[in-house]
């Protein structure tokens, strides 16, 4: 495949703050491959889906996000079930979706990649219709973003800043969830402080959770985290903050491919790949086959990511 030009959507503030023109570096590493670049820059407020849109109005095919796993989770969900091709170059802080394709973390490295043109159709999955690529969750860790929003803004972006957004939101954090979830058409109740739904295998690894086998079968993995006292709600919201699993979580796990979890109280807020939103339920979970087609390694071993 020989790409002559590509859209670049790109986040400066994704991740940490290194100094350095990311712009420039990129059209440069595309540079060195005769690949031009339509640069379009996510400004203050944030709205990605506005420039994904920008972008599929220009005569180009080959999309090219730079950014952390909001950043990209925004895209996908505009050029999602469309005829582009997304390339990924991740800059975020976790790198979730960009590390389970086994892309390089380096600039350079990940355009080459692009160059190289190879690509693959991945599954993604939904919660009311809005796309997520690794996980969607409802409870305590979407009440710590909406704490941590608060606090980046006033503080600014740090890590002390982020732990200081667990302690200050679940300090406040009262009432647990009670739910029904329906799965293959039985329903079950629960009270839990949160519920988690992951489409992402490697990101199930690298928190020391199991699920692995559902992922390959086309479905999602949906953790719910048992009643627990304060000090408990703090060990499960701790781990899932800064990306790990403690062993001795005794989460229920469910596996499908269509979910439906109703509320009490049908507006939450929810979390999707770190970014935060008001949703009215109920809600309604399901994988959406080959729905997004990505830019991968020449290496890649196939759909389980």
């Amino acid at each position: 495949m020989l790409i002559k030009q590509v859209a670049l959507i790109l986040n400066q503030h994704s991740g940490a703050d290194n100094g350095t023109d990311r712009a420039a570096e990129i059209s440069a590493a595309f540079a060195v491959h005769g690949i031009a670049v339509a640069l379009i820059e996510i400004g203050p407020d944030r709205d990605v889906a506005a420039a994904a849109k920008k972008a599929l109005s220009l005569d180009i095919k080959q999309i090219v996000v730079a950014g952390g796993d909001g950043t990209i989770c925004g895209v996908a969900s505009v050029l999602s079930g469309s005829d582009r091709e997304m390339g990924i170059i991740p800059t975020g802080t976790f790198n979730y979706f960009g590390r389970s394709l086994g892309l390089p973390q380096n600039i350079p490295d990940a355009v080459a990649v692009i160059a190289a043109g190879r690509v693959e159709r991945l599954n993604v999955a939904a919660i009311n219709d809005r796309i997520f690529l690794n996980n969607t969750s409802i409870g305590a860790y979407a009440a710590i973003l909406k704490t941590r929003e608060g606090i980046y803004h006033r503080w600014g972006r740090s890590r002390l800043a982020a732990y200081w957004s667990v302690l200050k939101a679940l300090a406040s954090f009262r009432a647990p969830l009670n739910l029904r979830v329906t799965l293959s058409g039985q329903t079950r109740r629960f009270r839990t402080p949160l519920i988690f739904a992951i489409n992402n295998a490697f990101q199930l690894d690298q928190m020391g959770l199991g699920g692995r086998e559902c992922i390959e079968q086309g479905k999602m993995v949906l953790l719910i985290a048992p009643p627990a006292n304060r000090w408990g709600l703090f060990r499960h919201a701790f781990a899932l903050a800064l990306g790990i699993a403690k062993e001795e979580t005794n989460y229920e796990m469910l596996c499908g491919d269509e979910i439906e979890i109703d509320l009490r109280h049908r507006r939450k807020h929810v979390a999707r790949d770190g970014e935060l939103e008001r949703m009215r339920g109920p809600f309604r979970l399901r994988i959406l086959p080959d729905a997004l087609t990505v830019f991968v390694p020449a290496d890649y071993q196939g759909r389980v990511r």
